[in-house]
């Protein structure tokens, strides 16, 4: 269990790496295109591509990246503390809204490159070169009776890497094919297998082209004090009610209402919205939610396993959900174990606007697999990800 648990939390903090790397090269590519980085001269001497704080905090602004300078301010100060910027002659540590010189670590040689960061890198190129070119290998393919969109076979992208040079041989492409799956770039369909020069069909994880949203980055940073608040059950769900207990009926799709007392506590992957024990509208963040706990019956006819939901034939069709969500959250709540499933959604949500329906299977999250997670670990990690989450469900064809 512990080993598990390791696991996860290398795969949310490689997540959580991925995505700042991800969001610091975007904005380092639109600076350039708005001549924003270019050299400067300060004290007779040349600094080449750097940028003014204080002109990038005015472009943050005007491009509605962010609020106010502080915001901006805090957003430059995380991508400092993750080695994507810094001041052009390391005096200062922080990011002061001054006409002081910065410059991505990028364009000066200096960013860390160790094995993971490579490993990651080069993932991004390949995904790039793949996604580009005339006859992708990534295309719509079948295994075991389930279509899976931009997969490939194994052998394939070892084909693919000879004739296009990235590799010596097909024992060095085996070799990074491997790599790139055990650092989380890429992944078998149905998580069954590592990586072999086969048949067998492989995807990315990671959506290397999605235009991240420089704020999900705080967000980011703000849930990773965020801890859940569970119960001992492993079956009963952390719900998050929208209306006072004393009502007839819940604004939650097939959440029932429940005489369980008010528990202060913190969810963000789950709230929408919530009202107080008298029914008047609170005001809440993914930081400071008030909760119920409480037990309803499963919205499932019957209990289904992973096996089942995998099996060719099997009476599901995969869906690709995109949230957005808002200050107060998604708007859905989670339940079971390996796998988990939607067992309520607030109508008014960002996920009930996204198409996620009450007992659709949770296949992934942002890439990741969770189909042998348990609820609580789930939740875990959509609150520990950014604001805009993508959700692979199964869902039942009836």
């Amino acid at each position: 269990m512990e080993l598990l648990g390791n696991i996860q939390s290398t795969m949310m903090t490689r997540h959580q790496k991925a995505e700042v790397m991800i969001a610091g090269e975007q904005l380092r590519l639109r600076l350039h295109d708005s001549k924003l980085i270019k050299d400067h001269r300060h004290h007779l001497r040349t600094y080449p591509n750097c940028f003014v704080a204080q002109e990038l905090i005015d472009w943050l602004i005007a491009h509605k990246e962010v609020s106010d300078r502080e915001t901006a301010v805090q957003l430059m100060q995380y991508l400092m503390d993750h080695d994507i910027i810094h001041h052009v002659c390391d005096k200062w540590p922080v990011f002061k809204d001054a006409k002081y010189l910065y410059r991505f670590r990028k364009d000066d040689g200096t960013f860390p490159f160790n094995i993971e960061v490579k490993i990651f890198m080069r993932g991004q190129r390949l995904f790039e070169h793949l996604i580009t070119s005339k006859d992708s290998i990534l295309q719509l393919r079948q295994e075991k009776g389930v279509a899976y969109e931009r997969s490939f076979p194994g052998y394939m992208l070892i084909d693919w890497l000879l004739q296009n040079g990235e590799i010596e041989s097909r024992r060095h492409g085996l070799d990074l094919c491997k790599a790139l799956l055990e650092h989380d770039i890429i992944q078998h369909v149905s998580l069954k297998h590592h990586f072999f020069d086969s048949g067998l069909l492989y995807q990315f994880c990671i959506n290397f082209r999605r235009r991240r949203c420089l704020s999900e980055l705080l967000h980011e940073t703000e849930n990773e004090e965020i801890e859940c608040i569970t119960q001992h059950n492993q079956d009963s769900p952390f719900t998050l009610r929208k209306t006072s207990p004393s009502e007839s009926k819940s604004d939650f799709l097939s959440v029932e209402p429940a005489k369980d007392v008010l528990t202060n506590g913190h969810c963000g992957s789950l709230t929408h919205q919530q009202h107080s024990s008298c029914g008047s509208p609170l005001t809440v963040s993914l930081t400071a939610a008030l909760a119920v706990r409480c037990n309803p019956t499963s919205v499932l006819k019957r209990h289904v396993t992973c096996e089942e939901l995998l099996s060719p034939g099997a009476p599901y069709i995969k869906r690709v959900l995109t949230i957005l969500g808002d200050d107060l959250g998604w708007g859905i709540v989670v339940r079971g174990k390996s796998p988990c499933y939607v067992q309520a959604v607030d109508p008014g949500s960002p996920a009930a606007a996204a198409g996620v329906k009450v007992r659709q299977f949770v296949c992934r999250v942002n890439g990741c697999s969770v189909l042998h997670l348990d609820y609580r670990t789930l939740s875990k990690l959509v609150m520990t990800g950014p604001r805009f989450v993508t959700l692979e469900v199964m869902q039942p064809l009836d």
